[in-house]
């Protein structure tokens, strides 16, 4: 346990002054306490918007973006550049536009780069959680060298439901004539996937659309800083917070692909080629995901060089780390880190990590916006390389 505030004498006086009770003496300071884990340094504070992605490159720059969910957001995707957050790769790009709906960003979910000079770009075109905006759900890639949009792929009909929300992705480019993208559809009405785009074409498939291993387990109950996290409206009303398929990382050898629900607390793996190939029924897709157990509640995953898979846990202020035989580890534990999100691992041997107070919305406390400002960049030492997508 540890005080969130500290106490006023002024105050306790006053309160006895009125209940008729005597103040009691403060905590002793040296009682027990929880031991934090792991030397976290703080990247970057924001005071604006709320962020959800960083993605670093392998020149070491950093990327972050801004959901369009509720926060005054100028721009969607932004660099960081000299202790200043700028839109990027402009600002007339980060506006919607309605007239061609593929050209304009307008709400981004993920920012990944992908190792090979290209930042990718991951438009729900959903803001809000509403339904996506037909035409506008789309992968945009940015060469990092001209900071020029050169590619864009707009997810397809087939693999677009009326609930998708697309999430975050990995990159595989040692598959097809120029790689494949591995998306999580994290619905929060319809099915949770995984959907597999071929870069070259452009042609995308769902897989294990509404599988057990990309839904909401219906027996998950979070509880994050003492509190059951539900959806509550300012009638007293509740709803399951329930979300489908969200983090995702891509092993080193592209063999293997990791995954999970936010609405859970374990981990699923599958292998690629099994994702890939159409052939493959979704009942024997479904009979091949392993169940690796628990992890912790997840929003974020990420896997290095060395065969380790990284995850948040926001319901312990945690990222934990899952060794190459199996084994957990906790890397970090603070009471600072409020709601771990997106993961990224840089070439300076950190893993970056957002920090942003997601609990803390008002679609959680019936209409009141708990979160504190600033929401942070965060990140830990971990001496690996990220897992190379080539």
């Amino acid at each position: 346990m540890y005080l969130k505030y500290p106490i006023s004498w002024t105050a306790l006086a006053l309160a006895a002054a009125l209940t008729g009770t005597a103040a009691q003496a403060s905590m002793p300071a040296n009682l027990p306490a929880d031991q934090s884990v792991g030397a976290i340094e703080q990247v970057h504070a924001f005071h604006d918007a709320m962020p959800t992605g960083v993605s670093v490159t392998e020149t070491g720059r950093i990327f972050v973006n801004f959901p369009r969910w509720g926060d005054e957001v100028p721009f969607t995707v932004a660099e960081l550049r000299d202790g200043k957050v700028v839109p990027y790769p402009d600002q007339a790009i980060n506006q919607a536009n309605p007239k061609d709906p593929a050209k304009g960003f307008i709400s981004v979910q993920s920012v990944v780069a992908d190792g090979r000079g290209r930042l990718w770009i991951l438009d729900t075109a959903a803001p809000g959680f509403s339904p996506p905006q037909p035409g506008g759900a789309k992968l945009v890639a940015v060469e990092l060298a001209t900071n020029k949009v050169v590619k864009t792929l707009v997810f397809p009909k087939n693999v677009m439901l009326p609930g998708t929300y697309v999430n975050d992705m990995r990159f595989d480019f040692r598959v097809g004539d120029q790689g494949v993208i591995y998306i999580t559809d994290s619905s929060l009405t319809g099915p949770g996937a995984i959907i597999v785009m071929d870069i070259a074409s452009g042609t995308a498939i769902r897989r294990l659309s509404g599988a057990p291993s990309t839904s909401v387990d219906p027996n998950f109950v979070p509880t994050v800083e003492g509190q059951v996290l539900k959806v509550r409206d300012a009638k007293g009303g509740t709803q399951p917070f329930a979300v489908a398929s969200d983090g995702i990382a891509l092993s080193a050898d592209g063999q293997t692909l990791y995954f999970c629900p936010l609405s859970s607390r374990h981990l699923y793996a599958i292998p690629t080629a099994l994702l890939r190939d159409e052939t493959v029924s979704e009942a024997r897709l479904e009979m091949a995901v392993k169940d690796l157990g628990e992890k912790g509640a997840s929003d974020g995953l990420e896997a290095d060089a060395s065969g380790a898979v990284y995850a948040g846990d926001y319901e312990n202020n945690s990222v934990r780390k899952r060794l190459a035989n199996g084994q957990w580890q906790t890397i970090v534990h603070d009471p600072r880190v409020l709601w771990p999100d997106t993961l990224s691992i840089g070439p300076d041997g950190y893993l970056y990590f957002i920090a942003n107070q997601l609990h803390r919305q008002s679609i959680f406390h019936a209409g009141k916006d708990l979160r504190q400002k600033p929401y942070s960049l965060l990140r830990v030492k971990i001496d690996a390389a990220p897992a190379p997508t080539h």
